[in-house]
C-alpha cells in the first residue's frame, strides 16, 4: 500500500478547507509502521526454543537419534555431556531459523499481538504530537492525524484545549472512516475524509479568529 502524488494533494487540500472554517489546526503524517517489533520475533524464538526442549523432555531417544547421526556407531550408548551437546546445538539452530524467518516482517506483524501493535502505534503517535503540534499553536487547538500503514491502525490526539471541549469518542467517525479506507487499499480517501469530519468538530468549538494564521503544516508528513 503506497501513497500517491494524488493522495497527498487531495489530503493538503482537505487541510486547507478544513482550516478555514476553524482556527483549529491540523496535522497529517503517515509512517510505513510504528515499530521494528524486534522483541516480537525475539519471543517467538525464544519460545520456539522452550518448545524443542519440551520435546525433547518427552521424548529423550530423540537425542540419541540425533547424536547417532553424526557420532562413531561403535562408540556405544551417548554420555549425558553428548546428549546435553546435541540438545544445545538443536536449540542454537531452532533461534536462528525462527529469527532468520521472522525477518520476513508481514510474519513478523501477522504474530503480533494485537494489544502490542496498538500501544507501539499509540506510543509512536503521541510523540510525534509532542513533537509536531502540542502546543506549537497560539491557543493550543493542535490535532494530529496519525496513520500506521502496516499495522492499520490510526489515532487522533489533540492538544490539551481541544481536549478539554471534546471527549475522545467525538472522533470515532474520522477514525472509523479513515481505517476503512485505510483496509480498502485507499489511505489517501480515509486521511481526506478524517480530515473533514475533524474540521467539521473543530469548526463548531473552535471558530476562525479574525488574527488567523496557518500555523501548522498542511502538507501530508510521510515517515
Amino acid at each position: 500500500m503506497e501513497l500517491t502524488d494524488d493522495d497527498r494533494a487531495r489530503v493538503a487540500t482537505a487541510v486547507a478547507l478544513a482550516e478555514r472554517s476553524t482556527a483549529g489546526e491540523i496535522v497529517t503524517i503517515v509512517a510505513r509502521r510504528s515499530d521494528k517489533y524486534h522483541d516480537v520475533a525475539l519471543h517467538w524464538a525464544v519460545l520456539a526454543m522452550l518448545l524443542v526442549l519440551a520435546l525433547l523432555a518427552l521424548d529423550p531417544t530423540a537425542a540419541v537419534w540425533l547424536h547417532g547421526l553424526v557420532a562413531d556407531p561403535w562408540e556405544g550408548v551417548p554420555s549425558a555431556g553428548s546428549l546435553f551437546t546435541v540438545a544445545l546445538v538443536l536449540l542454537a539452530v531452532t533461534f536462528l531459523v525462527v529469527r532468520l524467518v521472522l525477518a520476513w516482517m508481514p510474519l513478523r506483524l501477522a504474530l503480533t499481538p494485537g494489544s502490542t501493535a496498538a500501544r507501539r502505534v499509540h506510543e509512536r503517535a503521541r510523540m510525534l504530537f509532542r513533537t509536531a503540534a502540542e502546543a506549537r499553536t497560539l491557543e493550543a487547538t493542535g490535532v494530529l492525524v496519525y496513520l500506521s500503514l502496516d499495522e492499520h491502525r490510526a489515532e487522533i490526539i489533540a492538544d490539551h484545549s481541544i481536549h478539554k471541549r471534546v471527549a475522545p469518542d467525538v472522533w470515532g467517525a474520522a477514525m472509523a472512516a479513515l481505517i476503512a479506507a485505510t483496509r480498502d487499499g485507499r489511505p489517501g480517501d480515509g486521511m481526506a475524509e478524517a480530515v473533514r469530519q475533524i474540521g467539521l468538530v473543530l469548526a463548531e468549538q473552535f471558530p476562525p479568529r479574525a488574527d488567523d494564521t496557518n500555523e501548522l503544516p498542511d502538507r501530508l508528513i510521510e515517515l
